[in-house]
Protein backbone atom coordinates (compact mmCIF):
# COMPACT_ATOMS: atom_id res chain seq x y z
CA UNK A 1 0.00 0.00 0.00
CA UNK A 2 2.70 2.51 0.85
CA UNK A 3 4.54 1.68 -2.34
CA UNK A 4 1.21 2.67 -4.33
CA UNK A 5 1.29 5.72 -2.37
CA UNK A 6 4.82 6.70 -3.12
CA UNK A 7 4.19 6.08 -6.62
CA UNK A 8 0.80 7.97 -6.77
CA UNK A 9 2.94 11.12 -5.52
CA UNK A 10 5.57 10.60 -7.87
CA UNK A 11 3.08 10.99 -10.32
CA UNK A 12 1.20 14.15 -9.59
CA UNK A 13 4.73 15.70 -9.27
CA UNK A 14 4.68 16.69 -12.77
CA UNK A 15 2.00 19.45 -14.61
CA UNK A 16 0.99 17.95 -17.36
CA UNK A 17 -2.09 16.49 -18.48
CA UNK A 18 -0.46 12.97 -19.76
CA UNK A 19 -1.47 9.80 -17.98
CA UNK A 20 1.30 10.86 -15.56
CA UNK A 21 0.91 14.26 -15.08
CA UNK A 22 -0.48 16.18 -12.16
CA UNK A 23 -3.67 17.37 -13.72
CA UNK A 24 -5.99 14.05 -12.80
CA UNK A 25 -4.29 13.77 -9.63
CA UNK A 26 -4.80 17.18 -8.11
CA UNK A 27 -7.56 17.91 -5.44
CA UNK A 28 -10.68 19.39 -7.01
CA UNK A 29 -10.09 23.37 -6.96
CA UNK A 30 -10.43 25.93 -9.28
CA UNK A 31 -7.13 27.24 -11.44
CA UNK A 32 -6.77 30.90 -11.88
CA UNK A 33 -5.53 32.83 -14.76
CA UNK A 34 -1.74 32.28 -13.63
CA UNK A 35 -2.41 28.42 -14.03
CA UNK A 36 -1.96 27.94 -10.42
CA UNK A 37 -5.15 25.87 -8.45
CA UNK A 38 -6.33 27.56 -5.48
CA UNK A 39 -7.68 26.36 -2.97
CA UNK A 40 -7.80 26.87 1.15
CA UNK A 41 -5.01 24.80 1.93
CA UNK A 42 -2.62 25.89 -0.66
CA UNK A 43 -3.16 29.31 -0.23
CA UNK A 44 -2.02 28.11 3.56
CA UNK A 45 1.81 28.02 1.34
CA UNK A 46 1.71 31.61 1.33
CA UNK A 47 3.42 32.83 4.62
CA UNK A 48 1.14 36.23 4.57
CA UNK A 49 -2.20 34.05 4.20
CA UNK A 50 -1.00 31.77 7.19
CA UNK A 51 0.09 34.69 9.17
CA UNK A 52 -3.22 36.31 8.57
CA UNK A 53 -4.66 33.22 9.61
CA UNK A 54 -2.93 32.90 12.37
CA UNK A 55 -3.23 36.07 13.75
CA UNK A 56 -7.59 35.99 13.78
CA UNK A 57 -7.50 32.69 15.12
CA UNK A 58 -5.22 33.52 18.17
CA UNK A 59 -6.27 36.47 18.81
CA UNK A 60 -10.12 35.47 18.51
CA UNK A 61 -8.83 32.35 20.64
CA UNK A 62 -7.58 34.57 23.52
CA UNK A 63 -10.21 36.43 23.89
CA UNK A 64 -12.14 35.87 27.49
CA UNK A 65 -15.86 34.57 27.09
CA UNK A 66 -18.12 36.14 29.36
CA UNK A 67 -21.58 34.87 30.02
CA UNK A 68 -24.19 38.09 31.84
CA UNK A 69 -27.53 37.95 33.26
CA UNK A 70 -28.95 40.87 33.09
CA UNK A 71 -30.71 43.12 35.58
CA UNK A 72 -33.95 45.14 36.06
CA UNK A 73 -31.75 48.37 36.86
CA UNK A 74 -30.04 48.12 33.69
CA UNK A 75 -26.55 46.53 35.05
CA UNK A 76 -25.73 42.66 34.50
CA UNK A 77 -23.92 39.95 37.03
CA UNK A 78 -21.39 37.49 35.37
CA UNK A 79 -22.27 33.85 35.23
CA UNK A 80 -19.83 30.89 36.22
CA UNK A 81 -22.74 28.21 37.28
CA UNK A 82 -24.48 27.60 33.52
CA UNK A 83 -23.86 24.67 31.49
CA UNK A 84 -23.02 27.19 28.65
CA UNK A 85 -19.97 28.41 30.47
CA UNK A 86 -18.74 25.25 31.42
CA UNK A 87 -19.32 24.29 27.96
CA UNK A 88 -17.75 27.36 25.56
CA UNK A 89 -15.13 28.57 28.76
CA UNK A 90 -13.77 25.33 30.58
CA UNK A 91 -14.21 22.18 27.88
CA UNK A 92 -16.14 22.51 24.47
CA UNK A 93 -15.66 18.96 23.58
CA UNK A 94 -14.04 15.54 25.09
CA UNK A 95 -10.41 16.18 22.65
CA UNK A 96 -10.30 19.87 22.58
CA UNK A 97 -9.65 23.20 25.14
CA UNK A 98 -11.37 26.26 24.45
CA UNK A 99 -8.37 28.15 23.36
CA UNK A 100 -7.52 25.30 20.34
CA UNK A 101 -11.53 24.79 19.56
CA UNK A 102 -11.82 28.66 19.34
CA UNK A 103 -8.84 28.82 16.90
CA UNK A 104 -9.69 26.16 14.84
CA UNK A 105 -13.13 27.57 14.03
CA UNK A 106 -12.02 31.09 13.79
CA UNK A 107 -9.10 29.30 10.87
CA UNK A 108 -12.10 27.43 9.34
CA UNK A 109 -13.72 31.11 9.32
CA UNK A 110 -11.27 33.17 8.09
CA UNK A 111 -10.47 30.54 5.03
CA UNK A 112 -13.73 28.96 4.04
CA UNK A 113 -16.64 31.61 5.28
CA UNK A 114 -17.70 28.88 7.33
CA UNK A 115 -17.74 26.99 10.40
CA UNK A 116 -19.45 23.40 11.75
CA UNK A 117 -19.85 21.57 15.10
CA UNK A 118 -21.97 18.60 15.64
CA UNK A 119 -24.06 19.38 18.85
CA UNK A 120 -24.54 16.70 21.41
CA UNK A 121 -26.88 17.31 24.34
CA UNK A 122 -27.83 15.50 27.64
CA UNK A 123 -31.63 14.35 28.45
CA UNK A 124 -32.40 17.66 30.23
CA UNK A 125 -31.69 19.64 26.58
CA UNK A 126 -27.99 21.19 28.18
CA UNK A 127 -25.21 21.11 25.40
CA UNK A 128 -22.91 18.79 26.55
CA UNK A 129 -20.47 18.95 23.44
CA UNK A 130 -19.89 20.97 19.65
CA UNK A 131 -17.56 18.60 18.41
CA UNK A 132 -15.88 20.56 15.02
CA UNK A 133 -16.38 19.25 11.55
CA UNK A 134 -14.19 19.74 8.94
CA UNK A 135 -16.36 22.76 6.35
CA UNK A 136 -14.73 20.67 3.44
CA UNK A 137 -16.86 17.60 4.36
CA UNK A 138 -20.27 19.43 5.02
CA UNK A 139 -22.93 20.11 2.03
CA UNK A 140 -25.83 21.37 2.78
CA UNK A 141 -29.42 20.36 1.50
CA UNK A 142 -32.13 22.15 0.58
CA UNK A 143 -35.76 20.24 1.44
CA UNK A 144 -38.92 21.29 -0.41
CA UNK A 145 -40.36 22.75 3.05
CA UNK A 146 -38.03 25.42 2.66
CA UNK A 147 -35.93 23.87 5.64
CA UNK A 148 -32.32 22.80 5.19
CA UNK A 149 -30.26 19.46 6.55
CA UNK A 150 -26.51 18.58 6.18
CA UNK A 151 -24.49 15.85 4.58
CA UNK A 152 -21.56 14.94 6.07
CA UNK A 153 -18.59 12.69 4.97
CA UNK A 154 -16.49 11.63 7.38
CA UNK A 155 -12.97 9.91 6.41
CA UNK A 156 -13.93 6.83 5.42
CA UNK A 157 -16.16 7.87 3.10
CA UNK A 158 -19.39 7.34 4.57
CA UNK A 159 -22.33 9.75 4.93
CA UNK A 160 -23.96 10.67 7.37
CA UNK A 161 -27.44 13.10 7.27
CA UNK A 162 -27.82 15.60 10.50
CA UNK A 163 -30.81 17.70 10.77
CA UNK A 164 -30.46 21.22 11.28
CA UNK A 165 -31.25 21.22 14.96
CA UNK A 166 -28.43 19.35 15.24
CA UNK A 167 -25.15 21.15 13.50
CA UNK A 168 -24.01 24.63 14.82
CA UNK A 169 -23.80 26.49 11.80
CA UNK A 170 -21.05 29.62 12.37
CA UNK A 171 -21.34 31.57 9.18
CA UNK A 172 -18.82 34.45 7.97
CA UNK A 173 -20.42 36.68 4.93
CA UNK A 174 -22.86 35.25 3.09
CA UNK A 175 -24.84 35.76 -0.26
CA UNK A 176 -27.72 34.09 0.25
CA UNK A 177 -28.02 33.58 4.29
CA UNK A 178 -27.17 29.98 4.19
CA UNK A 179 -23.45 28.97 3.15
CA UNK A 180 -20.92 31.77 4.09
CA UNK A 181 -18.36 32.91 1.43
CA UNK A 182 -15.05 32.02 0.81
CA UNK A 183 -12.58 34.53 0.43
CA UNK A 184 -10.15 32.35 -0.51
CA UNK A 185 -12.28 31.59 -3.80
CA UNK A 186 -13.37 35.12 -3.97
CA UNK A 187 -9.82 36.27 -4.18
CA UNK A 188 -8.25 33.29 -6.46
CA UNK A 189 -6.70 35.40 -8.91
CA UNK A 190 -4.78 37.75 -6.55
CA UNK A 191 -3.65 34.77 -4.39
CA UNK A 192 -2.97 32.42 -7.53
CA UNK A 193 -0.77 34.94 -8.88
CA UNK A 194 0.91 35.19 -5.25
CA UNK A 195 1.58 31.37 -5.57
CA UNK A 196 2.88 31.75 -9.45
CA UNK A 197 5.19 34.24 -8.06
CA UNK A 198 6.19 32.08 -5.17
CA UNK A 199 7.43 28.89 -7.41
CA UNK A 200 8.78 31.03 -10.06
CA UNK A 201 11.03 32.39 -7.13
CA UNK A 202 11.80 28.96 -5.90
CA UNK A 203 12.59 27.31 -9.49
CA UNK A 204 14.89 30.45 -10.13
CA UNK A 205 17.38 29.89 -6.90
CA UNK A 206 17.00 26.04 -7.67
CA UNK A 207 18.29 26.61 -11.25
CA UNK A 208 21.32 28.80 -9.34
CA UNK A 209 19.30 32.13 -9.56
CA UNK A 210 19.06 31.90 -13.90
CA UNK A 211 15.59 33.05 -15.10
CA UNK A 212 15.65 30.65 -17.91
CA UNK A 213 17.63 28.41 -20.27
CA UNK A 214 19.60 29.15 -23.00
CA UNK A 215 20.20 28.34 -27.19
CA UNK A 216 23.53 27.12 -28.27
CA UNK A 217 24.74 28.98 -31.45
CA UNK A 218 26.24 26.18 -33.79
CA UNK A 219 28.55 27.66 -37.51
CA UNK A 220 27.40 24.32 -38.76
CA UNK A 221 24.49 21.97 -39.51
CA UNK A 222 23.63 18.35 -37.67
CA UNK A 223 23.46 15.52 -40.45
CA UNK A 224 20.24 14.59 -39.15
CA UNK A 225 17.42 15.38 -36.48
CA UNK A 226 18.24 12.30 -34.66
CA UNK A 227 21.49 14.06 -34.10
CA UNK A 228 20.35 16.93 -32.99
CA UNK A 229 18.39 15.51 -30.36
CA UNK A 230 21.17 13.30 -29.15
CA UNK A 231 23.44 16.20 -28.59
CA UNK A 232 20.88 18.02 -26.72
CA UNK A 233 19.89 15.25 -24.32
CA UNK A 234 23.75 14.89 -23.91
CA UNK A 235 24.26 19.03 -22.84
CA UNK A 236 21.11 18.59 -20.39
CA UNK A 237 22.48 15.49 -19.14
CA UNK A 238 25.98 17.41 -18.47
CA UNK A 239 24.28 20.26 -17.14
CA UNK A 240 21.49 19.00 -14.55
CA UNK A 241 21.42 16.54 -11.35
CA UNK A 242 24.50 16.40 -9.28
CA UNK A 243 26.49 17.88 -12.59
CA UNK A 244 24.84 21.56 -12.30
CA UNK A 245 27.27 24.42 -12.03
CA UNK A 246 30.01 22.34 -13.77
CA UNK A 247 32.50 23.64 -16.30
CA UNK A 248 30.88 23.72 -19.87
CA UNK A 249 32.70 22.61 -22.76
CA UNK A 250 31.56 23.03 -26.38
CA UNK A 251 32.97 22.06 -29.35
CA UNK A 252 32.94 22.87 -33.50
CA UNK A 253 32.39 26.32 -32.86
CA UNK A 254 29.77 26.39 -30.57
CA UNK A 255 28.60 28.98 -28.27
CA UNK A 256 26.37 29.51 -25.41
CA UNK A 257 23.59 32.07 -25.47
CA UNK A 258 21.38 32.93 -22.18
CA UNK A 259 17.82 34.38 -22.69
CA UNK A 260 15.61 35.07 -20.60
CA UNK A 261 13.96 37.84 -18.91
CA UNK A 262 15.56 39.31 -15.29
CA UNK A 263 13.74 39.68 -12.11
CA UNK A 264 14.72 43.61 -12.59
CA UNK A 265 12.41 43.56 -15.54
CA UNK A 266 9.80 41.36 -14.31
CA UNK A 267 9.63 43.52 -11.26
CA UNK A 268 9.35 40.64 -9.24
CA UNK A 269 10.83 41.83 -6.00
CA UNK A 270 7.90 44.97 -6.22
CA UNK A 271 4.96 42.18 -6.86
CA UNK A 272 5.83 39.93 -4.20
CA UNK A 273 5.31 42.91 -1.67
CA UNK A 274 2.29 44.02 -3.32
CA UNK A 275 0.65 40.59 -3.10
CA UNK A 276 1.94 40.91 1.09
CA UNK A 277 -0.44 44.09 1.04
CA UNK A 278 -3.16 42.59 -1.13
CA UNK A 279 -3.38 39.77 1.53
CA UNK A 280 -3.49 41.83 4.46
CA UNK A 281 -6.23 44.20 2.73
CA UNK A 282 -8.36 40.55 2.62
CA UNK A 283 -7.73 39.40 5.73
CA UNK A 284 -8.66 43.42 7.45
CA UNK A 285 -5.02 42.89 9.22
CA UNK A 286 -2.43 46.05 9.70
CA UNK A 287 0.59 45.15 7.26
CA UNK A 288 2.55 45.89 10.68
CA UNK A 289 0.98 42.58 12.17
CA UNK A 290 2.52 40.46 9.38
CA UNK A 291 5.77 41.79 9.70
CA UNK A 292 5.76 44.38 6.85
CA UNK A 293 6.59 47.45 8.22
CA UNK A 294 7.77 49.46 4.71
CA UNK A 295 5.42 52.11 5.80
CA UNK A 296 4.87 51.75 9.14
CA UNK A 297 6.03 54.44 12.05
CA UNK A 298 5.41 54.64 15.46
CA UNK A 299 2.46 56.45 15.56
CA UNK A 300 0.14 54.90 12.81
CA UNK A 301 1.34 51.55 14.17
CA UNK A 302 -0.34 52.38 17.57
CA UNK A 303 -3.82 53.93 15.32
CA UNK A 304 -3.51 50.67 13.34
CA UNK A 305 -3.55 48.12 15.82
CA UNK A 306 -6.75 50.39 17.63
CA UNK A 307 -8.25 50.09 14.29
CA UNK A 308 -7.53 46.30 14.39
CA UNK A 309 -9.77 45.47 17.33
CA UNK A 310 -12.27 47.87 16.28
CA UNK A 311 -12.63 47.23 12.45
CA UNK A 312 -11.25 43.65 12.77
CA UNK A 313 -12.20 41.64 15.87
CA UNK A 314 -14.97 43.49 17.08
CA UNK A 315 -17.42 42.46 13.86
CA UNK A 316 -15.82 38.81 14.23
CA UNK A 317 -16.57 38.78 17.94
CA UNK A 318 -20.38 39.96 17.28
CA UNK A 319 -20.48 37.50 14.48
CA UNK A 320 -19.48 34.46 17.14
CA UNK A 321 -22.03 36.43 20.37
CA UNK A 322 -24.82 36.64 18.05
CA UNK A 323 -24.36 32.73 16.45
CA UNK A 324 -24.14 31.22 20.13
CA UNK A 325 -26.77 33.25 21.66
CA UNK A 326 -29.44 32.81 18.89
CA UNK A 327 -28.46 28.83 18.27
CA UNK A 328 -27.20 27.24 21.07
CA UNK A 329 -29.21 29.39 24.34
CA UNK A 330 -32.64 27.92 24.64
CA UNK A 331 -35.59 30.23 23.87
CA UNK A 332 -36.57 32.40 27.21
CA UNK A 333 -33.09 32.38 28.13
CA UNK A 334 -31.40 35.92 28.86
CA UNK A 335 -28.68 35.27 29.08
CA UNK A 336 -25.68 37.12 26.77
CA UNK A 337 -22.26 36.08 25.69
CA UNK A 338 -19.82 38.82 25.83
CA UNK A 339 -15.91 38.52 24.21
CA UNK A 340 -13.74 40.57 26.49
CA UNK A 341 -11.35 42.58 24.72
CA UNK A 342 -9.91 44.98 28.08
CA UNK A 343 -6.61 43.09 27.25
CA UNK A 344 -6.05 44.11 23.99
CA UNK A 345 -6.84 47.57 25.22
CA UNK A 346 -5.12 47.95 28.49
CA UNK A 347 -2.06 50.24 26.73
CA UNK A 348 1.04 50.80 28.10
CA UNK A 349 0.95 51.04 32.12
CA UNK A 350 1.23 54.77 32.00
CA UNK A 351 -2.15 54.73 29.96
CA UNK A 352 -3.51 52.48 32.29
CA UNK A 353 -2.81 54.26 35.35
CA UNK A 354 -4.51 58.22 33.96
CA UNK A 355 -7.25 55.48 33.28
CA UNK A 356 -7.92 54.46 36.48
CA UNK A 357 -6.80 57.65 37.95
CA UNK A 358 -9.53 59.44 36.31
CA UNK A 359 -12.38 56.75 37.66
CA UNK A 360 -11.13 56.70 40.39
CA UNK A 361 -11.49 60.56 41.04
CA UNK A 362 -14.35 61.13 38.99
CA UNK A 363 -16.65 57.91 41.24
CA UNK A 364 -17.43 55.83 38.63
CA UNK A 365 -14.75 53.28 39.63
CA UNK A 366 -14.03 51.86 42.59
CA UNK A 367 -10.22 51.30 43.68
CA UNK A 368 -10.89 47.43 44.35
CA UNK A 369 -12.18 47.61 40.62
CA UNK A 370 -9.06 48.66 39.33
CA UNK A 371 -6.90 46.29 41.36
CA UNK A 372 -9.02 43.36 40.13
CA UNK A 373 -8.46 44.75 36.34
CA UNK A 374 -4.38 44.61 37.47
CA UNK A 375 -5.32 40.73 38.58
CA UNK A 376 -4.56 42.00 42.22
CA UNK A 377 -6.70 41.36 45.40
CA UNK A 378 -9.33 43.58 46.69
CA UNK A 379 -8.91 45.24 49.63
CA UNK A 380 -11.35 45.98 52.74
CA UNK A 381 -12.57 49.00 52.91
CA UNK A 382 -12.12 50.15 48.85
CA UNK A 383 -15.38 48.98 47.67
CA UNK A 384 -17.44 52.65 47.87
CA UNK A 385 -16.80 54.86 45.20
CA UNK A 386 -15.02 58.16 45.73
CA UNK A 387 -17.26 61.23 45.43
CA UNK A 388 -15.07 64.86 44.65
CA UNK A 389 -15.71 67.55 47.38
CA UNK A 390 -16.71 70.15 44.71
CA UNK A 391 -19.55 68.46 43.26
CA UNK A 392 -22.44 66.86 45.06
CA UNK A 393 -25.84 65.34 43.38
CA UNK A 394 -29.11 67.43 42.76
CA UNK A 395 -30.76 66.34 45.72
CA UNK A 396 -27.85 66.76 48.07
CA UNK A 397 -27.79 70.19 47.16
CA UNK A 398 -31.64 70.91 48.68
CA UNK A 399 -30.95 69.34 51.38
CA UNK A 400 -27.17 71.18 51.94
CA UNK A 401 -29.60 74.14 51.46
CA UNK A 402 -31.79 73.25 53.87
CA UNK A 403 -28.73 72.56 56.50
CA UNK A 404 -27.64 76.37 55.64
CA UNK A 405 -30.74 77.92 56.55
CA UNK A 406 -30.78 75.37 59.93
CA UNK A 407 -27.42 76.90 60.65
CA UNK A 408 -28.87 80.53 60.81
CA UNK A 409 -31.58 79.27 63.35
CA UNK A 410 -29.93 81.16 66.10
CA UNK A 411 -29.09 84.77 64.84
CA UNK A 412 -32.41 84.57 63.22
CA UNK A 413 -34.76 86.70 65.84
CA UNK A 414 -38.23 83.98 65.22
CA UNK A 415 -41.21 82.67 67.33
CA UNK A 416 -40.80 79.64 69.00
CA UNK A 417 -43.59 77.77 67.09
CA UNK A 418 -41.68 79.25 63.77
CA UNK A 419 -38.28 77.36 65.50
CA UNK A 420 -40.51 74.43 65.77
CA UNK A 421 -41.97 74.18 62.72
CA UNK A 422 -38.08 75.02 60.59
CA UNK A 423 -36.51 72.43 62.88
CA UNK A 424 -38.87 69.54 62.36
CA UNK A 425 -38.57 70.43 58.62
CA UNK A 426 -34.64 69.59 59.13
CA UNK A 427 -35.08 66.85 61.08
CA UNK A 428 -37.40 65.42 57.99
CA UNK A 429 -34.60 66.48 55.45
CA UNK A 430 -31.77 64.69 57.17
CA UNK A 431 -34.19 61.75 57.68
CA UNK A 432 -34.99 61.53 54.11
CA UNK A 433 -31.19 61.51 53.30
CA UNK A 434 -29.80 59.10 55.68
CA UNK A 435 -32.78 56.65 55.00
CA UNK A 436 -32.12 56.69 51.29
CA UNK A 437 -28.17 56.22 51.89
CA UNK A 438 -28.67 53.26 54.45
CA UNK A 439 -31.35 51.19 51.70
CA UNK A 440 -29.18 52.02 49.51
CA UNK A 441 -25.73 50.39 51.16
CA UNK A 442 -28.82 47.73 52.34
CA UNK A 443 -26.60 47.56 55.81
CA UNK A 444 -26.84 49.47 59.58
CA UNK A 445 -23.68 49.27 60.99
CA UNK A 446 -21.54 51.19 63.00
CA UNK A 447 -20.87 53.73 60.63
CA UNK A 448 -24.33 54.40 59.98
CA UNK A 449 -25.19 53.87 63.87
CA UNK A 450 -22.38 57.24 64.19
CA UNK A 451 -23.69 59.61 61.32
CA UNK A 452 -26.88 58.88 62.74
CA UNK A 453 -25.57 60.30 65.87
CA UNK A 454 -23.71 62.83 64.76
CA UNK A 455 -26.91 64.39 62.72
CA UNK A 456 -29.53 64.43 65.42
CA UNK A 457 -26.83 65.03 68.17
CA UNK A 458 -27.62 62.09 70.38
CA UNK A 459 -25.78 58.81 72.20
CA UNK A 460 -24.76 56.46 70.21
CA UNK A 461 -26.10 53.96 72.86
CA UNK A 462 -29.23 55.84 71.79
CA UNK A 463 -29.14 55.41 68.74
CA UNK A 464 -28.15 51.46 68.58
CA UNK A 465 -31.27 50.87 70.86
CA UNK A 466 -33.75 52.38 68.29
CA UNK A 467 -31.61 50.12 65.67
CA UNK A 468 -32.57 47.19 67.33
CA UNK A 469 -36.69 47.64 66.36
CA UNK A 470 -35.39 49.51 63.14
CA UNK A 471 -37.93 48.35 60.33
CA UNK A 472 -36.74 46.60 57.09
CA UNK A 473 -33.70 48.32 55.14
CA UNK A 474 -35.52 47.52 51.93
CA UNK A 475 -38.60 49.94 52.86
CA UNK A 476 -37.24 53.20 52.78
CA UNK A 477 -40.22 55.26 53.61
CA UNK A 478 -40.65 53.68 56.89
CA UNK A 479 -37.45 53.87 57.38
CA UNK A 480 -37.42 57.65 56.75
CA UNK A 481 -40.55 57.78 59.37
CA UNK A 482 -38.48 55.86 62.32
CA UNK A 483 -35.57 58.19 61.90
CA UNK A 484 -37.62 61.17 61.83
CA UNK A 485 -39.76 60.10 65.35
CA UNK A 486 -36.11 59.23 66.73
CA UNK A 487 -34.72 63.15 65.79
CA UNK A 488 -37.94 64.97 67.12
CA UNK A 489 -38.35 62.83 70.14
CA UNK A 490 -34.46 63.26 71.53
Amino acid sequence: MGFFNFFDRFRASTSDRSPWGDFYFEPVSARSISGMRVSADSAMRLAAVYACVRILSETMASLPLVVYRPRKDGGKDRVTDHWLYQLLGKRPNRYQNPFEWREMLQGHLALRGNAFCQILANSRGEITELIPIHPDRVRMELLSSGDYRYRIRDQAGSEIVLPRGEVWHLRGLSSDGLIGLSPIDLSRESLGMALAAQDYGARFFSNDAKPTGGWIEFPGNFKDPEAKRVFRESYQAAQSGSNRGKVLVLENGMKFHEVGVTNKDAQFLELRKFQITDIARLFRVPPHMIADLDRATFSNIEQQSLEFVMHTMTPWAERWEASIEAELLPDGDALEIEFDFANLMRGDAASRSAYYQSGIQNGWLTRNEARISENLNPIAGLDQPLRPLNMVEEDDAEEAENETEASDLNTSPESDQQLRLRLQKLVESNAQRLARRICKKGALGSNEINLIAQTFSLPPSVVEDWAQGTPSLEDEPALSRSLIQLGIHK
